[in-house]
């Protein structure tokens, strides 16, 4: 969740600071961008994946600091959650056979980390969208990890708020059962770390950002129908990918007086097409107050004058609490300044083929998307690609989406006519090896065929077994644990009986 922060309090005066020194990063920001001081380098592909542990009958297990112990590897750290881990790949170019060479690296390294983690501690870890054996009495203080930045950034929303945080959702019906509906209330931020994601990065040239951060809004509803993995949260049945609404809510600053006035929420779609990845940056900070206003000592013009990337701490601090599905990201390495798009839509799992397949997809689809002559939002309204994302979350792989020259299609229809062969041209154009292209396009093909993700076989299943006699809770810790044994067997989810 980003940088270390050790103060445990913020002053008045330390947020007229942090606005003012904000402000002068943006300025700093514009000058690069005109004067064109930024990696040229070929595209980059980054991943990030979030990781539940669980103990052995299933349930959330509060031990990310032990579990960290045992894999000993700089690639996984902490999350919000004491259950939460998280493990990141090095950036590394798209094309060639590099996607195969990742997803062997992938498994190996979670593979690894899985076998250390229950020699270790006796705990698992799960690759799952929302656990769904969490429930209201993980949602405490003491669930809260160690680094003081997570429980520092809980008591600046909630103060932020003035109020509890209430999460309110309308289910969808599992096969032959009534609808369900959450309505709770919980004082601190831990149900945000019940929604672990798969965030992927893709850096770009600055000219390239808006039409890349456009086609990635654009298809967003399609990447959450095809990949939803969340239906439970809390004991219920909701929505097929229930992370994207909870998510919203958990991290809510407004009081209802705010929603009323239509103030703007931090977990937020955005509401019009960009020009530039400066249009992004500029609503952050005309728009949001700061959360964590922690100010350096750096001068951002003093750093250009030397002919040094500044690092625009406060920019990039300000940016990390403004969670945007899609997130404009400036970064640093070797003193060398580039841009990204953070695609934060995925939910974790069920398998690494599966999200190496929803990650083919992605970096295929939006690059045919970019480059087309005419560019797809030219096409469509804003809220249609808004509506498009909340229906792919309620409704998964059944969703009906609008595309243009389509209109109202469902989700499975409208990718394997039209956008597999776009995400297939899109990896030929990143010189990404054809059997790789095929094995993970294929996945999400045969995905569409059987009507089959994370989502509708968890519903099957909980379904089957309360048929079967079962409570709820023994449903949900038994589909659980056939769950992560195929995910260990490692086949992608369409094949799960």
């Amino acid at each position: 969740m980003g940088d270390r922060i050790d103060a445990r309090s913020f002053t008045r005066q330390d947020r007229t600071k942090f606005r003012a020194k904000t402000e002068q990063c943006l300025d700093a920001l514009a000058e690069m961008l005109a004067d064109g001081r930024f990696d040229g380098a070929l595209p980059q592909l980054g991943l990030e994946i979030e990781l539940n542990l669980v103990d052995p009958a299933g349930d959330p297990a509060m031990a990310n600091e032990a579990a960290l112990e045992a894999i000993a590897s700089p690639a996984f750290q902490t999350e919000l959650g004491r259950f939460n881990i998280e493990v990141n790949v090095a950036p590394r170019p798209i094309g060639g056979g590099r996607t195969r060479d990742l997803e062997t690296s992938l498994r190996n390294a979670i593979d690894e980390a899985d076998a250390r983690v229950q020699v270790a501690t006796g705990n698992a870890i799960a690759m799952i969208g929302m656990l769904p054996t969490l429930d209201e009495h993980h949602f405490t203080e003491r669930w809260i990890s160690e680094d003081p930045r997570y429980s520092l950034l809980g008591q600046q929303v909630l103060a932020a708020r003035g109020e509890d945080i209430e999460l309110k959702l309308e289910g969808v019906p599992l096969p032959g059962g009534p609808r369900e509906s959450l309505d709770i209330v919980t004082d601190t931020i831990l149900p945000e770390a019940a929604c672990t994601s798969v965030q992927l990065h893709l850096q770009v040239e600055p000219d390239s950002f808006a039409p890349y951060w456009n086609a990635a809004q654009a298809m967003a509803g399609v990447q959450v129908a095809l990949a939803a993995n969340s239906p439970f949260f809390a004991g219920r049945a909701l929505w097929h990918e229930t992370r994207i609404p909870m998510f919203e809510q958990a991290t809510d600053t407004r009081s209802q007086e705010l929603k009323n006035q239509g103030v703007r929420p931090r977990v937020w779609f955005g509401e019009r097409w960009v020009t530039s990845i400066f249009d992004l940056f500029e609503e952050n900070s005309r728009y949001f107050p700061a959360l964590l206003p922690a100010v350096t000592d750096e001068d951002p013009f003093a750093e250009l004058a030397a002919g040094r990337a500044p690092s625009l701490a406060e920019l990039r601090m300000h940016n990390g609490t403004v969670y945007r599905w899609n997130r404009p990201i400036y970064d640093t390495v070797d003193g060398t300044a580039h841009l990204r798009v953070e695609n934060r839509v995925l939910p974790a799992g069920p398998t690494v083929v599966d999200v190496l397949a929803d990650t083919a997809f992605y970096y295929g689809l939006v690059r045919t998307l970019a480059e087309a002559d005419r560019p797809l939002w030219t096409q469509m309204s804003f809220d249609a690609a808004a509506e498009n994302l909340r229906a792919g979350a309620r409704d998964g792989i059944e969703a009906r989406l609008y595309w243009p020259e389509v209109g109202w299609v469902g989700a499975r229809e409208l990718v394997l006519r039209r956008l597999l062969p776009m995400a297939a041209e899109g990896l030929d154009a990143y010189g990404v090896d054809p059997a790789a292209r095929d094995r993970y396009l294929g996945i999400i093909e045969q995905r569409c065929v059987t009507g089959r993700n994370g989502a509708t076989w968890q519903r099957g299943s909980v379904a089957a077994r309360e048929r079967a006699g079962q409570t709820r809770a023994e449903a949900l810790h038994g589909m659980l644990r056939d769950y992560l044994e195929l995910a260990r067997a490692g086949a992608p989810v369409h094949t799960w009986e």
